[in-house]
C-alpha cells in the first residue's frame, strides 16, 4: 500500500461518513423546520457545515491530487471518479439548491436537495470502496 493509496483511503473514508450523516441525520432534520423556522434553521445549518464541508473536500481534493502523482492505478480512477461525480453534484446541484432556500422555505426545493444529496451519497460509496480495493 502506497502513502498516496492510503491517503485516498482515508480522505474517501472520512467523505463516505461525513456525507452518510448528512443524508441520514443532518438533511431530514433540515428538512423537517417548517417554514416558520427555515429561515433560522437554514442559515444555522449554513455555518455550522459550510467549514467542514471546505475541509473535508479540500482534503480530497489533495489525496486525489497526490494519487494522480504516483500513477493511480484503475481502481483508484474509479475513486477519483466518483469523488469527482461527488463534487459536480454539490457544485451543480447542491450548492445552488441551498443558495435558493436561503431565499426560503419550498418543499420541492427541499425534495431536490435530498435527491441530491442521495446521489452524493452513492458516489462517496462508490469511492470509498474503490479506495478500498485501489488499496488491497
Amino acid at each position: 500500500m502506497t502513502a498516496s493509496g492510503t491517503a485516498l483511503l482515508a480522505a474517501t473514508a472520512v467523505h463516505l461518513g461525513f456525507q452518510a450523516t448528512v443524508t441520514v441525520l443532518v438533511y431530514p432534520a433540515l428538512a423537517r423546520a417548517g417554514a416558520d423556522r427555515w429561515p433560522e434553521a437554514h442559515r444555522a445549518h449554513t455555518r455550522a457545515i459550510t467549514p467542514l464541508v471546505a475541509l473535508i473536500y479540500g482534503g480530497l481534493v489533495a489525496a486525489g491530487c497526490w494519487a494522480l502523482l504516483t500513477g493511480p492505478g484503475p481502481w483508484t480512477w474509479v475513486a477519483l471518479a466518483a469523488t469527482a461525480a461527488a463534487a459536480l453534484v454539490t457544485a451543480f446541484a447542491a450548492a445552488p439548491a441551498h443558495q435558493r432556500l436561503g431565499a426560503g422555505h419550498d418543499p420541492r426545493r427541499i425534495a431536490g436537495l435530498l435527491r441530491a444529496d442521495r446521489a452524493r451519497l452513492a458516489a462517496a460509496l462508490v469511492a470509498a470502496s474503490a479506495a478500498v480495493i485501489a488499496t488491497a
